[in-house]
């Protein structure tokens, strides 16, 4: 559900200009002393329980280290102080229930995902799943591997603030209800049956509202705070010589193209119904629902063009050029409010070196569309269908991985005023931005019946989520770019903002 080099949670806006940035000053929430003399104690048992957590890896697409997967996020949220945790069986991956009632007034949801994309060892310059710290120039010490960013390392600060806390003699300023998934990397195609629960269900209703530990720091330090994600439909789409009837059921050898239809063509030409010159959404109907930018919104998009970086932003992207050869303001502005069309990959007959003059039975495409308010990933996946049948292509299989709404939450909520209060106190100035150009199942804690505040929060720095040589800064020498400590100390002060 990503670009090659992008995570569908961390597409940012870019990072901000320098000047934002103040060093890091201690919010005054009444959190004591204490507190951070156990974050610096505890640090490097902080460190090597992320470790621990990236070498056992859980791949839900290969079914890999699943059971060993909710064992090891049972055990970490156990050693946290949660009072009940319990693993709550699906019809896939096993999702993980936790609170911990610390008799406070107040109570918060946490959202946590076990689950890593895949990695090709070849591709990385620390291998990917043995949680090397590595020194990366212009930052620091980091920790490379596999969900080091996404989301093992901003997940461990989280818990690290749980063990400071209680290290410290301190009582914990809100009450926690957690819920954890092990397939968000697939789509969590059945996380909603850990939340249709009774049990789940009512602890969520409870809450203030549900976020996401996040590491939210651009490389000059600021952040940015998302007041909603887009919705995504992954799935493939299938073209066999079975299916459509004609061409060979097998492969043959290329010679027999001058008598026989060919799948992969019929699949190509059906890619390329989905999308006009431009390359933008020519579905039958697609944008029929989408909700236009806010003025209060199109003012943020404002806002942020003069306060962040193109230049920077595009090196990082490794572009020169925004789509639709558009200005800065409405790159960010497509960014958040554009729906859209994308081929993640394109597989049919052989791959490897050299050629085999062979005539495929078979091609599959593997697409993501992400979707805007007020569409829906239910409405988007009927007009998909209904396009390709329209055109002759209803023989086409279309298989449904994984899907999202979209959500929105409030500036004025709770979740996201305890944001903007805890960056301010650390001398930091949030971007708030309408929605992140990525995706996470937020919809089913913004959508009925829970209808809650979503979203994410977090100091801290990662980046290369799904791709080689992800990483998690842990010392950094950059005064502007806080490390896994401060990264703790974020949680701690949000915790008590929110009480």
């Amino acid at each position: 559900m990503r670009a090659a080099r992008l995570s569908r949670r961390t597409v940012s806006l870019g990072t901000l200009a320098t000047g934002l940035v103040q060093p890091w000053a201690r919010p005054s929430w009444g959190a004591p002393d204490a507190i951070d003399a156990e974050i610096a104690r505890r640090h490097d048992e902080a460190l090597a329980r992320l470790q621990t957590w990236i070498r056992s890896p859980t791949i839900a697409a290969e079914n890999r280290g699943v059971a060993d997967g909710a064992k090891l996020l049972s055990e970490l949220l156990t050693s946290a102080g949660f009072d009940t945790v319990k693993q709550v069986p699906t019809d896939g991956v096993p999702g993980v229930f936790a609170t911990l009632d610390a008799k406070a007034k107040r109570t918060v949801g946490l959202y946590f995902m076990y689950d890593v994309k895949q990695a090709n060892p070849a591709e990385w310059a620390s291998p990917p799943f043995e949680a090397r710290v590595v020194d990366l120039p212009e930052l620091g010490k980091a920790v490379m591997g596999r969900g080091a960013v996404n989301q093992k390392g901003p997940q461990s600060a989280f818990l690290a603030a749980l063990h400071a806390i209680r290290g410290a003699g301190k009582k914990l300023p809100v009450n926690l209800v957690l819920v954890a998934e092990g397939e968000e990397e697939i789509g969590s195609p059945h996380f909603h049956q850990v939340l249709a629960v009774d049990e789940v269900k009512a602890a969520l209703a409870k809450t203030d509202g549900v976020f996401m530990p996040f590491a939210s720091q651009n490389k000059d330090g600021s952040v940015i705070i998302n007041l909603g994600a887009k919705g995504v439909v992954e799935c493939e789409l299938i073209a066999s010589a079975e299916k459509w009837g004609r061409g060979a059921t097998n492969d043959v050898h290329s010679s027999n193209r001058a008598r026989l239809d060919s799948p992969a063509f019929h699949l190509v030409q059906a890619l390329a119904t989905l999308i006009d010159a431009k390359g933008d959404p020519a579905i039958d109907g697609w944008l029929e629902k989408v909700k236009p930018l806010s003025s209060t919104e199109l003012a943020m998009i404002a806002d942020a063009a003069k306060r962040t970086d193109e230049a920077q932003a595009k090196k990082g992207l490794g572009v020169t050029t925004w789509a639709r050869d558009s200005d800065w303001k409405t790159a960010l502005a497509d960014l958040a409010a554009r729906p859209t069309v994308n081929i993640e990959g394109l597989v049919g007959g052989y791959t490897g070196p050299g050629g085999m003059t062979v005539l495929p039975n078979r091609a599959t495409a593997k697409l993501d569309f992400r979707l805007v308010p007020d569409m829906t990933a239910r409405d988007a996946e009927a007009k998909l269908r209904a396009h390709l049948a329209k055109r002759g292509f209803s023989d086409l299989e279309v298989r449904v991985s994984g899907a999202y709404d979209p959500t929105t939450t409030s500036a004025s909520s709770r979740l996201i005023t305890a944001q903007v209060a805890t960056y301010k106190k650390a001398g930091l100035t949030p971007v708030m931005n309408p929605r992140l150009g990525g995706s996470w199942p937020g919809y089913l804690f913004t959508g009925a019946p829970l209808s809650l505040a979503a979203g994410h929060f977090g100091l801290g720095h990662g980046q290369r989520a799904h791709a080689p040589d992800e990483y998690f800064l842990i010392d950094s020498t950059n005064p502007n770019v806080k490390g896994f400590d401060a990264a703790v100390r974020s949680y701690v002060d949000y915790l008590f903002a929110l009480a």
